[in-house]
């Protein structure tokens, strides 16, 4: 058999298999139309630190479920998507410096659904569109390469559902949460620390945070639609509700397909712990703080959970003497809605 087929079997077999595929450059174009199966791609030659930082955070992905029996649900799942191709020709071809944005242009333009669905997102207001945005290498430069990579992860995984009728209206309410998730926490890294990279690393971490309830809704729509309904009674968090009905949270299943994908740590542990910051340990601002606090501020806005579910953890804000910029970070949110009611192409039309 070819390597497509090993993987199509492996994965039946052995769905919590970590499945990397190391190929020659001269054989990428086929790898990446052939192989979907495969969790991550390494082109050869492979630099040997690369290849052990991709295996260690595979390895670490088993670290994030300690509790054998929750690895074991989650190696159950029906189906943990892998990452798409173009996220991967992505990938590689900003790996040269010679890449330029025409290329790269041509790349996105190979999926038509997700070029719509990133020219909608760059003729929204809030990403600073002044005009319109009318081709895709205009729409790269304005929202940024990294971003627009990011944006492949998150449309991959929620496109793959759209076809289930009976999800439609969970996706659009969690997709349009996500990206304000995501522009929320932009504004946040950047009022803070004025650091463009991690700006964008915490709008990637806010349009991947709830991954995990996009694969729950898709895989367990019953279980997870009885935990919803439990919300409205029950006060308890989120996570304990999705803990005590399936043996794991949305956060922790999300956590464990960055790491899988091979993701940044960082990013990995704004997902693991973006109801939990204290657990992180954090000692400075990062992505999770962001994300986090993003979180919440979004959540505020929906007058349909209760009031112990959407508090921030002040006690993690004040050991990184972040206390009493709530009311400012509060702020962006307003400023986020006022994008959308001005912007025709507004995010909430993005996907679904």
């Amino acid at each position: 058999m070819d390597g497509a087929e090993l993987l199509e079997r492996v994965k039946d077999r052995y769905p919590e298999v970590v499945r990397i595929v190391l190929s020659g450059q001269s054989e990428k174009e086929a790898v990446l139309r052939s192989i979907t199966p495969a969790h991550q791609y390494l082109a050869k030659p492979c630099d040997i630190r690369e290849l052990k930082l991709r295996l260690g955070q595979a390895f670490a992905s088993r670290d994030l479920v300690r509790n054998p029996a929750i690895a074991a649900s989650i190696a159950r799942l029906h189906s943990l998507p892998s990452l798409p191709a173009i996220y991967n020709e992505l990938t590689a071809a900003l790996q040269s410096e010679m890449t330029s944005l025409s290329q790269i242009e041509q790349i996105i333009a190979k999926d038509v659904g997700m070029a719509t669905k990133i020219l909608q997102l760059a003729n929204s207001a809030f990403i600073g569109a002044h005009g319109r945005v009318s081709s895709l290498q205009q729409a790269v430069s304005l929202i940024g390469v990294e971003t627009v990579r990011t944006l492949t992860l998150s449309i991959h995984v929620f496109s793959r559902f759209n076809g289930k009728s009976a999800l439609a209206g969970h996706l659009t309410s969690l997709w349009d949460h996500s990206v304000s998730v995501a522009a929320i926490g932009q504004r946040i890294a950047d009022s803070e620390t004025g650091s463009r990279s991690l700006a964008e690393e915490c709008f990637a971490a806010g349009l991947l945070h709830d991954v995990g309830k996009v694969i729950l809704l898709a895989e367990k729509p019953k279980e997870y639609s009885d935990v919803q309904r439990l919300r409205e009674t029950d006060s308890r968090s989120i996570e304990a509700l999705e803990i005590e009905a399936l043996g794991y949270s949305h956060a922790q299943l999300g956590a464990y397909l960055m790491s899988v994908w091979g993701l940044p740590t960082s990013l990995v542990h704004a997902v693991a712990f973006h109801h939990r910051p204290s657990e992180a340990m954090d000692t400075q601002f990062s992505t999770l703080t962001a994300v986090h606090c993003a979180d919440a501020i979004a959540r505020a806005a929906d007058g349909s959970l209760p009031a112990e579910q959407i508090t921030m953890d002040e006690k993690y804000l004040d050991s990184l003497q972040l206390s009493g910029k709530q009311n400012e970070w509060r702020g962006f949110l307003d400023e986020f809605f006022a994008a959308k009611a001005e912007a025709p192409g507004a995010p909430s039309n993005v996907c679904m």
